[in-house]
């Protein structure tokens, strides 16, 4: 039994090696490109993603970017995190990972029921792979990454998908409740309501993307003036002239705003866009005036029936 137990426990440690080892290749990776593709400039550098490569495609080249590759790293790290809280689940939990895992999952649940009902209660698992990843690509700059939110394309791919749940939900009302809402209040506000209702994934993509470029603009400009101011001052002097001692201190209090708490922030402000808005096309009492009527209906066929 106790070589059993030996062996159980060192395929345990293997596998948590592995986990970990997901979670952190991806990254390194995405730096090693980083390095290897960014040229040698001066002064302020403030571009979009690198393009990795380019494929001749119908119509348009397909273009390999420094946001979709990043992206795809962030979502390989977020997978081996999850396997790794998850990793040796119990009935009760016995270790801190499991209670880390449980506290996730019970905060999702309870904001996803608190915004949108217990109708919506499915819809914790997206909520929780909204805010992970986003916040996931905003502190990807702390590491020297691009961060795949600084990219408008990655959000309004993002921006897109909740648009098409907030239409599929709409549409479970009926085809008919679906159009007739755009003549609502009166039919004179039907152009207004279709520039609303296609308004919304170009606001949240823009919001998000908005948010995180202007924070990540702003720092660059300020070290940067920062650096130059030191060198025009302290310049002069000998050893610590090389240094940019003005370039120290307020740069990282700024990237605690702009890059975590910022950041942090527009996950959680997308998270809940995205809840308020499913959750407000097909409200709960039309949603139940429907059931009620389907269960009338079935009502009628079967008493026709029999």
């Amino acid at each position: 039994m106790t070589e059993q137990k030996r062996g159980r426990d060192a395929r345990f440690r293997l596998t948590d090696g592995l986990l970990i080892a997901l979670m952190i290749l991806p990254l390194v990776g995405c730096i090693v490109l980083k390095v290897l593709f960014t040229p040698e400039s001066e002064g302020v550098d403030i571009s979009g993603a690198m393009v990795f490569l380019r494929l001749p495609a119908p119509g348009q080249e397909l273009i390999i970017s420094e946001s979709q590759v990043n992206s795809w790293a962030i979502m390989l790290t977020l997978l081996g995190l999850c396997l790794y809280l998850t990793h040796g689940l119990t009935e009760k939990a016995e270790t801190k990972r499991q209670l880390i895992a449980e506290w996730i999952v019970e905060k999702c649940e309870g904001l996803v029921q608190a915004n949108m009902g217990e109708r919506f209660a499915g819809y914790s698992y997206l909520i929780a792979a909204i805010m992970g990843l986003s916040a996931l690509s905003s502190l990807s700059c702390l590491i020297g990454l691009f961060a795949p939110t600084g990219d408008v394309n990655v959000t309004a791919g993002w921006a897109i998908l909740v648009f098409c749940l907030v239409t599929w939900t709409k549409l479970q009302g009926g085809i008919l409740n679906y159009l007739k809402g755009f003549m609502e209040p009166i039919p004179v506000f039907t152009p207004m309501n279709f520039i609303s209702e296609f308004s919304l994934p170009v606001s949240m993509a823009f919001r998000h993307y908005g948010n995180v470029m202007s924070g990540a603009v702003i720092s660059a400009l300020i070290s940067t003036a920062l650096k130059g101011l030191s060198r025009l001052l302290l310049g002069a002097l000998p050893v610590i002239g090389e240094i940019p001692l003005l370039g120290i201190g307020l740069p990282a209090i700024l990237s605690i705003y702009f890059d975590v708490f910022s950041g942090l922030m527009q996950a959680f402000i997308f998270a809940m866009l995205t809840m308020l808005n499913v959750s407000g096309s097909f409200p709960q009492e039309a949603w139940e005036k429907r059931q009620r009527k389907k269960a009338a209906r079935k009502q009628r066929v079967a008493a026709a029936g029999a």
